[in-house]
């Protein structure tokens, strides 16, 4: 994390650090007859949230990998790793939902960040993918990656060629050099960094602008988190906007 963050960023960083670890250990033990575990998200649309951390959100529009408008009231950051099961299953199970109810509604903007955590293969697969996202195909490499079956087959240099043709890589010699690259290594590791400096510890992890949440939560949870940031940025702009906007707006209709 870089010094010269403010004070007060890196306060919030420390207090996401200590929710992230009890999340952490929340979605391993069991909390229902059959096993599942549900991350507490209240309504307040304030609760668990630490407004610092939304900084950590991009809004790149030219960003590979980030589905949605950079200008979408919530944002969703995933902290992930190709090798990961349980991000898998989020990337199959969970994200079509989130993608179809509420980043095609322009509600939500979805931005990945590599966290390799199991060894080489995850760090080779975390460049592939950076190089996929250079050539506009990092989504379809995300889907080829997570499809059932694909991480027992592993990640090495010939499968990742296997998986950017699947994903309509369009140039696969320069694919093949962006994987190797500086500017990929730096790119994996930025994100490495970020995710660490939040203390997240598995995979994966997420913010949702501010609150974090870590595991493969049920949709529930997700829904919750992205609704009541929803409401609270809707909140923060009316309040913006003043008591009065909506009265000049009428004065300004009746001059016509």
């Amino acid at each position: 994390m870089s010094r010269s963050k403010p004070v007060a960023v890196v306060a919030g960083v420390a207090l996401a650090a200590t929710l992230l670890g009890v999340v952490s250990y929340a979605t391993t033990k069991p909390s229902s007859p059959s096993g599942s575990s549900v991350a507490e998200v209240s309504a307040d649309p304030s609760a668990g949230v630490y407004p610092e951390l939304e900084a950590y959100a991009r809004r790149d529009a030219n960003d590979g990998l980030a589905l949605g408008r950079a200008d979408a009231p919530v944002v969703l950051i995933e902290y992930a790793d190709f090798k990961c099961g349980y991000c898998g299953k989020f990337a199959r199970d969970t994200e079509p939902v989130l993608v179809k109810k509420y980043v095609d509604a322009g509600v939500l903007r979805i931005e990945w960040r590599n966290f390799p955590i199991f060894g080489e293969e995850s760090e080779a697969a975390a460049r592939a993918s950076w190089a996929a996202g250079q050539q506009g195909r990092f989504w379809e490499f995300h889907r080829a990656a997570y499809a059932p079956g694909a991480k027992e087959k592993g990640f090495g240099a010939q499968r990742l060629a296997v998986l950017a043709k699947e994903a309509g890589v369009a140039d696969l010699a320069r694919f093949t050099r962006d994987t190797d690259s500086a500017a990929a290594r730096e790119a994996v590791s930025r994100d490495q960094e970020q995710g660490y400096s939040l203390g997240a510890t598995s995979t994966p992890s997420f913010l949702v602008n501010g609150r974090p949440i870590a595991g493969a939560q049920p949709m529930d949870t997700f829904t919750e988190a992205v609704e009541a940031a929803a409401r609270a940025a809707e909140a923060a702009g009316s309040k913006a906007a003043g008591p009065d906007a909506g009265r000049d707006g009428a004065s300004a209709g009746n001059a016509r």
